[in-house]
């Protein structure tokens, strides 16, 4: 982020009521579509708190090279809201067991800002845990900026999981150096207004990042997510793929760009979306983007989106299950792989929150 766009977005805030702060063009996608389409970003209301004479520890200025998915707007704001960053760094070499947890809760209004900084060769796990706090109206974010060096390994979850009322801000910002791998797995079961933005830089030869996003949304939930994968190094390699069900009126918006940059030749990128819709009334808005700028390269995306076929709903009447039911099974199914997948507590905290105040088991009848 440069200077200008931080003291406009400082500006602002400052001009802002003490309560309330319009984010505009969130998570904006890097190549825009027709705007009657209403896909190209999003708009947040956050809250501001004052912090006139606070003095606050920053992260280190490496990171501010690093761009976020959510974009520099909200970047600012994380900043001028959280309190002091916290940068972690994982020695050259070294393999860290604990993992860092970055746990915020929406109820609290609290909002976190982390650096981490994986040295050359080391390996550490990442966890953003949003939710299992209050249930009081609130909002919450976390800003986490990683730079993975050479043949570094990285595995970064996220568990986003708030209650009605709340709504949660997460922005990733990623640079992958030569032979560097990433992996993250997204888990987004639901809050009345959930945005996540994440930017990955493949800066190096032969950086790798293999990208799993599940997700629920019900009621009339918004779930608004933002992917770019920029790959500058050569024989880079990204693998996206999301699975998601969406039920009743709930609303969701996708955008991945794949950005095959000059001079990246032999990168492959592959991006691929599988959503189950269980209502009527459901808003589904997916834009899959490949940029290229290099002949030697390969790019690929797709989707998928349908209901419950008949024969499929037939098979499990057979067994005793309603439709009800059956539709039960498949939300039961992004549950269960989120609780396997946690690497953590406080990530088993967050689905187990969420399934309190959600009917996400059989009748008794079944």
């Amino acid at each position: 982020m440069t200077a200008a766009e931080k003291n406009r977005a400082g500006e602002k805030g400052a001009a802002a009521d003490a309560g309330a702060f319009t984010l505009e063009r969130v998570n904006a996608a890097p190549a825009q579509t027709w705007n009657r389409l209403r896909v190209n970003d999003v708009t947040m209301t956050v809250p501001v708190r004052e912090s006139a004479g606070a003095v606050r520890a920053a992260l280190p200025r490496l990171f501010e090279g690093v761009a976020c998915g959510m974009g520099p707007e909200v970047t600012a704001w994380a900043e001028s809201q959280a309190g002091d960053a916290r940068y972690v760094e994982v020695p050259r070499g070294a393999r860290r067991e604990e993992p860092v947890v970055v746990s915020v809760g929406a109820g609290d209004d609290e909002v976190a800002d982390t650096g981490v900084l994986v040295r050359e060769g080391a390996e550490v796990t990442i966890v953003v845990a949003a939710g299992a706090g209050s249930d009081a109206p609130g909002t919450s974010a976390s800003l986490l900026r990683v730079v993975a060096e050479r043949g570094a390994r990285v595995r970064l979850f996220e568990y986003v999981g708030v209650a009605d009322g709340q709504q949660h801000l997460e922005s990733v910002g990623i640079r992958a150096d030569r032979d560097a791998r990433v992996e993250v797995r997204q888990y987004l079961l639901g809050g009345a207004g959930v945005a996540l933005g994440l930017t990955a830089d493949l800066a190096g030869e032969r950086a790798r990042l293999d990208l799993t996003c599940r997700y629920h949304a019900g009621g009339v939930e918004v779930l608004d997510v933002n992917e770019v994968v920029r790959m500058r190094g050569r024989a880079t390699r990204s693998e996206l793929a999301y699975n998601g069900v969406l039920e009743d009126a709930a609303a969701k918006s996708l955008r991945t760009t794949i950005d095959l940059v000059h001079g990246a030749r032999g990168a492959q990128g592959n991006e691929a979306e599988t959503v189950l819709v269980l209502g009527d009334d459901v808003t589904n808005k997916t834009l899959p983007t490949i940029l290229c700028d290099e002949d030697d390269v390969a790019g690929n995306h797709g989707a998928t989106i349908g209901s419950v076929s008949p024969e499929q709903l037939a098979y499990l009447a057979d067994r005793g299950l309603s439709r009800a039911d059956a539709e039960r099974l498949f939300v039961r199914a992004v549950f269960e792989d989120a609780l396997l997948a946690a690497p953590c507590d406080e990530a088993r905290a967050v689905v187990e929150h969420v399934e309190k105040g959600r009917s996400l088991f059989l009748t008794e009848e079944a």
